[in-house]
Parts: C-alpha cells; structure tokens; sequence
C-alpha cells in the first residue's frame, strides 16, 4: 500500500504565495501518476494539477500562470508552488497517487492524502 501526505497549507492574503508538498511512501511500485485536486463545501472535488511518470505535466486553467507542479522522483514528492493566491483557491487540497497501469498489486482507485487545507483571504 501508499501512504500519502499532505503539507504546507495554511492561511494567506491574495497575492501571497504558499507551497505545498505530498510525499508518497510504501510500495514504490504502486507510484506512478501523482497530483493535486481541491475541494470546496459543495462543489466537487476538481483536479488542480497533475504529474506523471514520464514527467508530462498537467494544469487546470485556472491556475496557469500562478501555479507550478514539480516533482522530486527520488523522494516520491511533488510540489505545488501557488503564487498570486486568490480567495477562490481557498480549499481543501488533496494528493493522489496512481499506480501504473498492468496486474499489480496496487489499488486501481489509487491513494489519497487527508487533505490540507488553503485559505485565501482578501
């Protein structure tokens, strides 16, 4: 199995910059995709940022231009660097981690972590 955590929320004004950081431990094997989603009261949670095994690189529009996801492949960590934070980035954020594809003995729904939370305040 995977565990997952989250770290490196927290409470900032807009505009402010925060950094977040997801270390994934356990069966290495089961480490493939990696990312960031975030959740709000009554909304789904949404996928904010993503990194996979080859080092493709996603990120939702929202975010383009404040955003950076950077992994540490040694380390089994990615980074969500958030710059320009704005009040509706306030959320809880997720990291997930996907198991590569092919008969493992992994979890198919992949790992989350417990979350942490981001505050943005005006």
């Amino acid at each position: 199995q995977v565990h997952v955590v989250e770290s490196g929320g927290g409470s900032a004004q807009a505009g402010d910059s925060l950094r977040l950081a997801c270390v994934a431990s356990g069966d290495t094997i089961c480490i493939s995709a990696m990312g960031w989603f975030r959740e709000t009261p009554g909304k789904e949670r949404e996928v904010v940022a993503g990194h996979n095994s080859g080092g493709g690189t996603y990120l939702r529009d929202s975010v383009k231009g404040r955003f950076t996801i950077s992994r540490d492949y040694a380390k089994n960590t990615i980074y969500l660097q958030m710059n320009n934070l704005k009040v509706e980035d306030t959320a809880v954020y997720y990291c997930k981690v996907d198991p590569p594809a092919g008969p493992l003995p992994c979890s198919s729904d992949g790992y989350w972590g417990q979350g942490t939370r981001v505050t943005v305040s005006s």
